[in-house]
């Protein structure tokens, strides 16, 4: 299972990262826990400058802009 935080203020561009990031992984069968965290201190930790950011296992993947489908999908699938 992957652990996904979504970085942000709780904007809508957040919102929607974060309900994309659990739609497309129900469509591909892959189990995630998605949590939406806007805590500036962790922000500061994964050097985020703008959100919405995504990190997943620890590790930050993206931020700036939701994501694209073909991009969550190779998260998921890696």
């Amino acid at each position: 299972m992957k652990t996904i935080q979504v970085l942000g203020s709780g904007c809508t561009k957040c919102r929607k990262t974060a309900e994309s990031i659990e739609r497309i992984a129900e469509q591909l069968g892959v189990e995630v826990t998605v949590t939406k965290e806007a805590d500036p201190q962790l922000m500061m930790q994964h050097g985020v400058m703008t959100t919405p950011a995504v990190v997943i296992d620890g590790r930050l993947q993206h931020s700036g802009s939701i994501p694209h489908r073909d991009e969550i999908e190779r998260w998921l699938q890696s």
